[in-house]
């Protein structure tokens, strides 16, 4: 039942034009007839829960059959929130607010909800940070978020204006600093690692981590110019090249040129029981996505996701061999 309601959502959401753009770049590259192609993304969709943007990033229609099946595709993404996470806990993690209350021992930041806090408190938390992070409480993927610096007190009084006049709500948080050898990366955003955990049976799991890195912008978002590349869950080491979601491939840093292969993330045990420690606080919550900030004083969390992005997974550059991540996952 649950495949046929995520299969007819999904012909809901179609977007012919795009599909029709993704069947004509894969017949390009393959030079399979869009016939063949369309069929078997069809197939795709019925047997293993992947859109046609599945098909296309995790590249499908060049994985043998016998493979497909190994994959995490949004729907069997789908299929996994809907075994380990409450409902009724998901608004923990679709606000940000609610979030920072839970989480406030693993921040490691300053930050102030602009609703609940008085005019007063806003002001004086804007002139003591002058740089700070404005967020939309409620919105995922990076949307919304705007870096702000402030000089004097009038500069403070027309920002909170105009944030109440968006009829948004807002939190607002000091930056955080970022770890040097993180930084020699990429110095302009905060780069991440997703964390991912499964609580099952009262006991946490790490199941895979991803750092993402930033590119052209302050936010480290896949779907925002960002890239991303796998950590060895066990050493803390990358072992494969960068990818963004136009499928470049970087083996070091464009505006830096600092390697990303080979490097080795500092405090990287500390990281991993952080994640375990959080995902324990709301273990109604069984799978969430951690993204951890490394910082000259230890790991912290920046937020969680009750939806952990399942494109991160499985790139064609980081499946040489073709086999996904799905059975790691049946823990």
């Amino acid at each position: 039942m649950f495949v046929v309601k995520y299969l007819l959502q999904q012909v809901r959401s179609v977007n012919i034009q795009v599909m029709k753009e993704r069947i004509a770049k894969i017949h390009l590259e393959t030079k399979k007839p869009k016939c063949i192609i369309l069929t078997d993304m069809l197939w795709c969709a019925v047997r293993y829960g992947a859109g046609y943007r599945d098909y296309d990033l995790f590249e499908l229609y060049d994985v043998p059959h016998h493979l497909r099946k190994t994959y995490i595709t949004r729907g069997r993404n789908s299929e996994l929130v809907k075994k380990y996470c409450d409902v009724h806990y998901l608004h923990f993690f679709q606000n940000k607010n609610e979030f920072n209350n839970v989480f406030a021992a693993y921040l490691k930041r300053d930050w102030i909800d602009l609703q609940a806090a008085t005019y007063t408190e806003c002001l004086q938390f804007m002139q003591k940070q002058k740089t700070f992070f404005c967020k939309p409480i409620d919105t995922c993927c990076g949307k919304g978020i705007e870096k702000v610096t402030v000089q004097t007190e009038s500069d403070c009084e027309q920002l909170y204006a105009h944030l109440q006049q968006t009829g948004l709500q807002y939190i607002l948080e000091e930056p955080l600093r970022q770890h040097p050898a993180v930084s020699q990366i990429y110095p302009d955003s905060i780069n991440t690692v997703r964390i991912v955990t499964i609580v099952k049976n009262k006991i946490p799991h790490v199941i895979c981590s991803y750092f993402r890195i930033g590119h052209n912008g302050f936010v480290d978002n896949f779907n925002h110019n960002g890239m991303v590349t796998p950590v060895d869950v066990e050493t803390g080491i990358i072992k494969y090249p960068a990818m963004d979601k136009s499928k470049n491939v970087f083996l070091v840093h464009p505006q830096t040129g600092t390697p990303i292969k080979g490097f080795h993330f500092p405090d990287w045990e500390a990281a991993q029981k952080l994640c375990l420690r959080a995902a324990m606080e709301i273990p109604q919550m069984g799978y969430i996505g951690w993204d951890v900030c490394f910082t000259p004083s230890g790991p912290c969390l920046v937020e969680g996701n009750e939806f952990p992005g399942y494109d991160l997974y499985q790139l064609p550059v980081h499946t040489p061999n073709k086999v996904g991540l799905w059975p790691i996952f049946q823990i």
